[in-house]
């Protein structure tokens, strides 16, 4: 039958004949497939199986399978695309891998994302979520097709959260290109498709009434946001989406349905959920968290509305698991938010109004209520906020609680060490041992790398016993993850134990173990936690996910701390006291020698900023004397000018005052003559507009002598500025003296001219006088007239001139002082100069000391790593260190892929 039907699709049939037959063959094909689709539940051997089998088992029936369904014919397209989608369910991996190495076999079936035909785009969308499971190369070909692109218009096209069926088909295939394949992750990233998944999440005010396919696709989104944020992702990747959210307002979208009215349970839950991974160890998107409140009145932070409901039993377990890693999010790698936490509980933040209810304070009352689950989440929680912060552990001793009235307050680390010894004689909701396993976990986390916090635990003489009662018992299974946690913190406090108390040095302690327990029951008792089951369930993934609130027992972080501190504490047990001396004795040494090539090293790397900071100082100098230079060459350019124009005017004066003398020997040798009384008027009036015409270029060269004032004025302040700096230009200095003189000659040059000046125009005046007096012109009154006229105006001009000589000697001056002034600024410069020279050589031996005090003691290190090893005593390497750190994340990132 099989081969029939290939033989009527493969012949060459006219067309309309072909594609009757063809539409026959693909209905029988199909129903054929459907058929045993519905049977193979009930059927012993499947029948669809086999039948794809014989199908596939000649390449060539799915390439001409795929050269079918590129015909537009409905009748024919629709169903081979129907035959495809039933072979890939049937055989997926070895259809995908035939369609894989078919010529243009993907993009062929790209091209029914763009059919106008809804019917076959859908079931094309069926296809592809067929085609694209579990071949990365499959949907990196599929995502470069354009995939993204036509998914997101059919999504906007179907209406988003509101659309149908459709909508929850092209949201799973997009999370089959996207999920566990970085390299579409990245391009959709780059693609700038995460500022369109913004408008799926606009809520309205009126929640309520959701439909059941709304619901679906809304909880598929914030799935999809999840797979691009996912902690197994690469820290780069999830970093860059994170950013990314924030910027284009997707985690504030999230914000509001996370704080609205009315979401269903389950949405709320996986917004949850969401918005802890777009947070998770990004700080930006972790403050802007901490600034959302709740829409309450007064309003409250969104972190303690969350708190509540984790710590409140009658809410849903889900929803207080999703919460409680809502708040790990927050506090990963977020010093600030653990600070903000912790000083919520010291006493000097407390509200004694008791108005509010703060973080700290919903923590501690779900860490001392009678509800087991809110006691393991509350400690997990507050384990959090200690997590690798040194001074926060410090801190958390001083907090004090008030028990009952008329009794003093004790503090919160003695109350948990009070709860944890009464045991089960507090009847609690839930599980025996789930309250114990918290606060064991919560202390463990606080005792660790503080040893304050050590010595405050060790100095309650009922610690020890209680703990090596509880270890020392042949307890049952229930217990045995109790005898493993107390194990650990009795370990932890011999590790880090300073050894401040006398009656719990670490010898005394391993003696007690000794005596009481023995060291291999001891370690055999440790080794209960990492094989426990749920143990290994929470080592996988950051995300609590636990089936009931009984399984509830370990958390992803604590998990890490076992397997640090299980060898060294193993170590610690066996090791005598003369090894612990030693080894302290070492340990202090090279503290000690850590510090001194710490402070060289700090010392160094402030003189390198120093040094870096003086080049800097050093351009910008360079750039400002350029400048200044460029400044002094234009105003040489624009002196020279001025000079040029002043002998032009010098000339054109002398020029004028021969001509005026030749005219008056003429005049008073020819007598009194009509025609040569015009012709001296005339030639005053040419004298008067060459003197307006002097007297304008005067005052141009007023202005220009004020724009070179100005500027030698802003050399002055320039050169004030730069004497704060520790290297100036010596060269800048020579020059501007250089300059000043060649300013000093230039003025001295200007007021000889001016004087010349002075002198021509006396003996103006004096030629003026006679003129008028001469007693030829007596006897004409009209030409008397005249010339006292003339003489009036001579005189108004004299004064005016003798006043501009009067400012240009000002003026003289005022230059005077200001080069005197220059002259005091360059011998300042220069005593400068020679400070900052003697301050570089002694900076520069003071480095040189530095430098072999340093190969000094490296010297010393090394000889004391040598001597340890004699002893016996394992030294690492601060490179092994770090690449042993590397190997332990990379193990830890593999398993996290692996799971």
């Amino acid at each position: 039958m099989t081969g029939g039907m290939l033989y009527v699709l493969s012949s060459h049939y006219p067309r309309s004949t072909g594609w009757r037959s063809a539409y026959k063959q693909w209905s029988t094909s199909s129903m054929f497939s459907r058929q045993t689709e519905e049977n193979s539940a009930k059927q012993v051997d499947d029948l669809g199986s086999q039948f794809t089998e014989i199908f596939i088992k000649q390449q060539e029936n799915v390439t001409l399978l795929l050269t079918l369904v590129e015909e537009f014919d409905f009748h024919v397209r629709w169903p081979g695309v129907k035959l495809l989608t039933s072979l890939l369910k049937q055989q997926g991996p070895q259809v995908q891998q035939i369609i894989l190495v078919s010529p243009m076999g993907v993009s062929r079936l790209m091209d029914l994302l763009a059919d106008s035909r809804e019917v076959i785009r859908n079931d094309g969308v069926l296809l592809l979520q067929q085609l694209t499971k579990s071949n990365a190369a499959i949907q990196k070909i599929v995502a470069f097709e354009n995939a993204f692109e036509r998914l997101l218009d059919i999504i906007t096209e179907e209406g988003n959260s509101d659309g149908g069926i459709v909508v929850e088909d092209c949201l799973l295939l997009l999370q089959n290109l996207l999920k566990n394949n970085n390299s579409n992750q990245n391009f959709f990233k780059e693609g700038s498709y995460i500022q369109r998944m913004k408008p799926w999440f606009e809520v309205g005010d009126d929640n309520c009434g959701w439909s059941a396919q709304k619901v679906t696709n809304l909880h598929l989104m914030l799935q999809l946001v999840r797979v691009l944020v996912s902690p197994t992702n690469p820290p780069g990747a999830t970093s860059s989406c994170q950013k990314a959210m924030f910027h284009c307002g997707l985690l504030q979208q999230l914000c509001t349905i996370l704080m609205a009215t009315g979401v269903p349970a389950d949405i709320l839950t996986e917004t949850i959920n969401t918005v802890s991974e777009v947070i998770r160890g990004c700080q930006t998107n972790q403050d802007y968290f901490a600034s959302v409140n709740a829409p309450s009145n007064p309003p409250r932070p969104a972190i303690v509305v969350l708190l509540m409901s984790m710590v409140n039993e009658r809410q849903p377990f889900v929803l207080r698991c999703a919460v409680l890693y809502c708040f790990q999010c927050f506090l990963y790698k977020n010093q600030k938010g653990q600070g903000e936490i912790v000083s919520t509980l010291l006493p000097s933040t407390i509200d004694a109004t008791g108005n509010s209810v703060s973080a700290g304070q919903l923590l501690c009352g779900g860490l001392f209520s009678t509800d087991s689950l809110s006691n393991w989440c509350a400690a997990v929680a507050l384990a959090h906020a200690l997590q690798e912060n040194a001074t926060l552990k410090e801190q958390l001793l001083r907090v004090q609680l008030a028990t009952s009235i008329g009794n003093p307050p004790v503090s919160l680390l003695q109350q948990c060490t009070n709860i944890l010894s009464q045991g089960d004689k507090i009847d609690r909701r839930g599980s025996k041992v789930q309250t114990r396993v918290g606060l064991l976990m919560l202390l463990c986390t606080w005792l660790s790398n503080c040893s304050i916090a050590v010595t405050h635990f060790l100095h309650n003489p009922a610690n020890v016993p209680f703990l090596t009662g509880q270890i020392a018992e042949n307890l049952g299974e229930e217990e045995q993850l109790v005898q493993g946690l107390c194990a650990l913190l009795l370990g932890i406090s011999i590790y880090y134990n300073d050894n401040s108390l006398e009656n719990y040095r670490k010898e005394k302690l391993k003696q007690l173990i000794e005596k009481r327990i023995g060291r291999e029951n001891f370690i055999e008792k440790l080794g209960f936690i990492s094989k426990h089951e749920l143990y290994s369930r929470a080592a996988q993934k950051p995300q609590p996910s636990f089936s009931s609130p009984d399984h509830m027992m370990f958390d992803h972080e604590f998990t890490k701390l076992v397997k640090e501190l299980e060898g060294v504490i193993s170590k610690a047990i066996y090791k005598s006291s003369e090894e612990d001396k030693k080894e302290e004795e070492v340990k202090k040494t090279l503290e000690q020698h850590d510090n001194i090539v710490t402070h060289y090293k700090k010392v160094i790397r402030e003189q390198d900023q120093e040094l870096e900071e003086l080049k800097q100082r050093i351009n910008t100098l360079t750039s400002q004397n350029e400048q200044l230079q460029a400044t002094v060459t234009q105003q040489v350019s624009q002196i020279q000018q001025h000079k040029d124009q002043y002998n032009l005017l010098k000339v054109q004066l002398g020029k004028d005052t021969q001509h005026h003398n030749s005219h008056g020997e003429t005049f008073q040798m020819n007598g009194i003559q009509t025609e040569e009384v015009s012709k001296l008027k005339e030639e005053l009036e040419e004298w008067k507009n060459k003197h307006e015409l002097l007297q304008g270029q005067l005052k141009e060269k007023d202005s220009v002598i004020e724009k070179l004032n100005s500027s030698q004025l802003e050399m002055g302040t320039t050169e004030q500025s730069s004497q704060t700096s520790k290297f100036g230009g010596l060269e800048h200095n020579n020059e501007l003296q250089k300059e000043l003189e060649m300013l000093r000659s230039q003025i001295q040059l200007q007021s000889a001219e001016i004087s010349k000046l002075q002198m021509e125009n006396q003996k103006l005046q004096v030629m003026v006088l006679t003129t008028t007096a001469d007693p030829m012109l007596g006897d004409s009154g009209a030409t008397a007239a005249t010339s006292s006229e003339l003489e009036g105006r001579l005189e108004q001009e004299i004064k005016e001139l003798k006043s501009e000589v009067k400012a240009l000697s000002e003026e003289k001056e005022s230059l005077k002082q200001h080069l005197d002034s220059s002259s005091s600024t360059v011998a300042i410069l220069q005593d400068e100069k020679s400070k900052l020279q003697r301050e570089v050589a002694e900076s520069k031996k003071e480095q040189d000391d530095l430098l072999v005090l340093l190969a000094d003691q490296d010297q010393k290190i090394s000889a004391l790593k040598i001597k340890l090893k004699d002893l016996g005593v394992p030294v690492e390497d601060e490179d092994d260190t770090e690449s042993g750190d590397q190997g332990d994340e990379d193990e830890d990132g593999d398993e996290e892929e692996q799971d």
